[in-house]
């Protein structure tokens, strides 16, 4: 078996992971809030928006802790075509969680299927992205610690949506992120902890995209996005806002009308 390595640039990579699923899980909450005071197609957008922040972030958190993995005597690449696939599947099922829960009438259970949905697509990206690895050797998994990843994506899935449906104020939504991005870190590195790795004695050359060819330039641009979303986000008036600037500017048209009355009077 070959010798793994977790944190081989220490504390970095662990931590800019950590911090990328807390902006995803922030960004998502936020987004999620903001469509359930909304209608139509405003809805709609901000949902889509939700399930991108919150797939881009648990797929970035992933990669970002990728790059302190290593495997003693082998180099590392990245099947492209099946990475991607990782990334379209953490946005898809995370959007079919949201969705599950911001349109159904009975929150319950709407939670708790969204969760599994979710819980089991979280897994689902982890574990293609880990089919993405090319070494040599073989990559095995003890199953065992495998099921105990799956069920704290599932348990870290549904306390987002419980959160994103439930809290209302953006403080209490910041440490709800924080939590979140605890739990999607101790999914990823359960996973981790499952693998075992069977070196072949074969050096032929290794398929793929090295990291910093392909995973870097990506995780780099889904930061990106998820920080200038936020910036966005942030900026962007609420309902309440726009209801309150409408509300503001009919005062300002009635008082101009008074003002007339009482010059002509």
């Amino acid at each position: 078996m070959g010798t793994l390595h977790h944190f081989s640039f220490g504390w970095l990579t662990p931590t800019l992971a950590y911090l990328m699923a807390c902006v995803g899980a922030a960004l998502g909450l936020r987004c999620t809030l903001r469509a359930l005071s909304a209608t139509g197609a405003s809805r709609r957008n901000w949902l889509l928006t939700a399930a991108a922040a919150l797939g881009s972030g648990i797929w970035t958190m992933h990669f970002i802790a990728m790059f302190g993995f290593s495997v003693g005597g082998t180099e590392l690449r990245y099947n492209v075509p099946i990475t991607i696939l990782s990334l379209l599947v953490a946005v898809l099922v995370t959007g079919a969680g949201v969705f599950v829960v911001a349109h159904s009438t009975h929150r319950s259970r709407a939670l708790v299927l969204g969760g599994l949905i979710t819980g089991l697509g979280v897994a689902a990206m982890h574990y293609l992205g880990m089919a993405a690895v090319r070494i040599h050797g073989a990559i095995g998994y003890d199953l065992a610690t495998v099921g105990l990843s799956v069920l704290i994506g599932v348990g870290a899935a549904t306390i987002a949506l419980w959160a994103a449906v439930t809290i209302r104020n953006v403080y209490a939504a910041g440490a709800a992120s924080l939590v979140m991005g605890i739990a999607v870190s101790c999914m990823h590195y359960t996973g981790m902890a499952a693998v075992q790795v069977h070196m072949h004695p074969a050096r032929t050359d290794l398929d793929g995209a090295t990291p910093m060819q392909f995973v870097f330039p990506l995780a780099v641009g889904l930061g990106s996005f998820l920080f200038l979303s936020s910036a966005f986000v942030a900026l962007s008036p609420t309902a309440q806002d726009r209801a309150a600037y409408r509300k503001a500017g009919e005062l300002t048209v009635e008082d101009l009308r008074t003002s007339e009355l009482d010059r002509a009077a």
